[in-house]
């Protein structure tokens, strides 16, 4: 299990980075930065589904689209000039709490 959950870290890692690239590939108009975020996306869900082998899906793609978003937001707003309201700030740490609990649920 703990091989699988640092896959995931790994797996939630790679499509940050894709994610955050997206601006870069100018609507696929790009092909260099095009083909890095393809291949990030097509290596971060190669990396979720050996994860689901251990870990119940629900649980995994809860732990990867959680936290993905939520970094994602993070880098937004440090390094891609993109807004941070309260609400947004709020809504991340619920997206976190989720994540939490739906790991909390699951490990049982």
């Amino acid at each position: 299990m703990l091989g699988a959950m640092v896959l995931l870290v790994v797996a939630i890692g790679i499509e940050v980075v894709a994610t955050s690239l997206l601006p870069k590939a100018d609507g696929f108009r790009n092909p260099g930065w095009t083909l890095a975020v393809l291949a990030g996306y097509t290596v971060s869900i190669w990396l979720l589904t050996v994860v689901v082998r251990n870990v119940p899906v629900s649980v995994a793609y809860a732990i990867w689209s959680g936290l993905g978003t939520a970094v994602v937001a993070v880098i937004g707003y440090l390094y891609l000039d993109e807004s941070m309201s309260a609400v947004k700030a709020i809504s991340l740490v619920m997206i976190v709490g989720g994540v939490i609990g739906l790991n909390l649920a699951g490990a049982h």
